[in-house]
């Protein structure tokens, strides 16, 4: 029997298509300004170096489950950061970062062709990759009534959105939650730039005043790559509830979905010291005036954009055409395409890039 190839069912990783674009902005005579990824630039904060260091000779195997003091640094952050109260150290579970528990997730809670996954209808591509590897069916909506009488069984919500920024208000929340409970469906609550909110006030799913203090049914992913500088260790947790967090372990437990153990122990420290993550907050917005104000004097409308680390571009065009115009001056921003048909005419322009970088762009956008 012939194999069948995995990779041949999903899309093509969208960044390849960006090939051309980058080679044009690294022909600008000042370099590149590369804003096309949410990549930090920032330094790792010594208290978590340290912590990952303390623990670099410990030889054995690390559980999948997370050592004590990292559930309880993440229900602890959870609730001082985000408000989230009763919260258990058992319904939480460590990721190895959470693009890989966004994709696997559909699969490892047992969905397959009978099921529907409900994405958000401009998303991040991992929400459909995920469904299409559990072999799932996909309907993108961001409001429920247009479902109809079709019964999901998972719901992806995304606030602050990648890629608009977009924050979903309480009730919105409050109507997604309901809607789902009344089908049994899962709500999975991606909230990556929780900690990143400008101009709105950003809830978590797990909020009392979302959830009513009921987990049931509820995950909510959250990551330390943005606001703690940990792209590169590939941190992050899944929380919520705890029947849900005790099938993921026993999966995982068998898979091998383990963090590594100084990766753990440089997750409790980040989670446990707010401090660091204030200091990258405000380097955020900062760059964020200074882009914003130039992208919008270029002529550009800025859409959403009231939260996370992007802003959610446009001026009326084809978003490659955008893009193309961007490149020309050598800056290298990613197409709206990537996150669904509705973004053909927006550009996602990212703020993770070194103050130098970000002052060379506003100038370059001025001329």
């Amino acid at each position: 029997m012939a194999r069948i190839s995995v990779a041949s069912g999903l899309p093509d990783f969208p960044w390849d298509s960006l090939t051309g674009a980058k080679e044009k902005a690294q022909a600008h005579p000042d370099g590149i300004v590369n804003l096309s990824v949410g990549t930090p630039v920032d330094p790792v904060a010594p208290i978590i170096r340290d912590a990952l260091a303390s623990v670099s000779d410990e030889p054995g195997y690390p559980t999948t489950i997370g050592t004590p003091a990292l559930r309880e640094a993440a229900v602890a952050a959870l609730e001082r950061r985000y408000g989230v109260t009763g919260l258990g150290t058992d319904a939480v579970l460590p990721a190895i970062g959470t693009k890989e528990m966004i994709a696997w997730l559909p699969s490892l809670l047992g969905l397959g062709a009978d099921d529907l996954v409900v994405i958000p209808e401009v998303a991040y591509p991992t929400y459909e990759v995920g469904a299409l590897l559990a072999g799932a069916r996909i309907t993108r909506a961001d409001g429920l009534n247009r479902l109809g009488p079709e019964r999901a069984s998972l719901v992806f919500v995304n606030s602050p959105s990648n890629p608009t920024g977009k924050v979903l208000g309480i009730d919105h929340l409050r109507k997604v939650v309901a809607w789902a409970r009344e089908r049994d469906a899962v709500v999975v609550s991606d909230e990556c730039y929780l900690g990143l909110t400008w101009e709105a006030e950003a809830l978590s799913v797990l909020d009392p005043r979302v959830c009513d203090g009921d987990h049931s049914n509820l995950l909510a992913v959250h990551s330390l790559s943005k606001t703690s500088n940990l792209a590169s260790y590939r941190a992050g947790f899944v929380a919520g509830d705890r029947g849900l967090v005790k099938d993921l372990l026993e999966v995982r437990k068998h898979a091998g979905m383990i963090v590594p153990t100084p990766i753990q122990a440089a997750m409790t420290a980040a989670l446990s010291d707010d401090e660091h993550e204030n200091i990258q907050r405000e380097r955020y917005r900062a760059r964020r005036a200074t882009l914003k104000g130039a992208v919008e004097k270029a002529g550009f409308t800025v859409d959403h954009s009231e939260a996370g680390l992007y802003l959610w571009a446009t001026r009326g065009e084809p978003c490659r055409d955008t893009v193309d115009w961007f490149a020309e001056r050598g800056i290298l921003v990613a197409p709206g395409e990537f996150y669904g048909p509705t973004g053909a005419q927006h550009v996602r322009i990212a703020l993770t890039a070194t103050d130098e970088r970000i002052d060379s762009a506003a100038e370059r956008l001025a001329l």
